[in-house]
């Protein structure tokens, strides 16, 4: 049996005996002697507060962080609505030249249709439309993409099937 080392011991007097056994019956819920539970909970605290800064000024900074991290949320979800907003838009301007039949000048296509085209061997209508960010609430930019496609067919530059479109240039 190993002998106790005197000059380790230090002396806890608690406020009264409710609390000594309040911490003796938390110690034993975890199966640990009441000497080794205590020191547990001193390294704890220290490991916690390696700085030495009072707790409620940790508690202070964690509910600013908090705070700030709420607003940077709002700020970009906000953000988030106007950029598909701005999106929305562009594809609306980009997609007014296939919209009307009489139109004269030059019809640009989009960039990003010919890079999924290429990128993939067979891509479905869908699939399109979802690569490019086109929700199904927007029958315009639908139509501009349907019709790109059809003009693009017409050049030779891509396939239809039955289940998508493929690029063969």
């Amino acid at each position: 049996m190993v002998k106790p080392d005197r000059s380790r011991y230090i002396w806890l007097y608690c406020k009264s005996k409710a609390q000594k056994d309040e911490w003796q019956a938390l110690a034993g819920k975890v199966n640990t002697p009441l000497s080794a539970w205590c020191a547990s909970i001193i390294e704890e605290r220290i490991a916690e507060d390696e700085d030495h800064r009072p707790r409620h000024k940790i508690v202070k900074e964690l509910e600013s962080l908090k705070a700030d991290n709420k607003a940077l949320r709002d700020d970009l979800r906000q953000k988030e609505v106007v950029l598909q907003r701005y999106e929305a838009e562009l594809r609306r301007y980009r997609a007014e030249p296939f919209q009307t039949e009489a139109f004269k000048g030059v019809r640009t296509f989009s960039k990003e249709l010919v890079d999924i085209l290429k990128a993939r061997s067979h891509v479905g209508s869908y699939e399109i439309l979802e690569l490019l960010g086109i929700r199904p609430d927007e029958p315009q930019a639908i139509k501009a993409i349907s019709k790109q496609l059809e003009e693009l067919e017409k050049f030779d530059l891509v396939k239809a099937d039955g289940k998508g479109w493929q690029w063969i240039a």
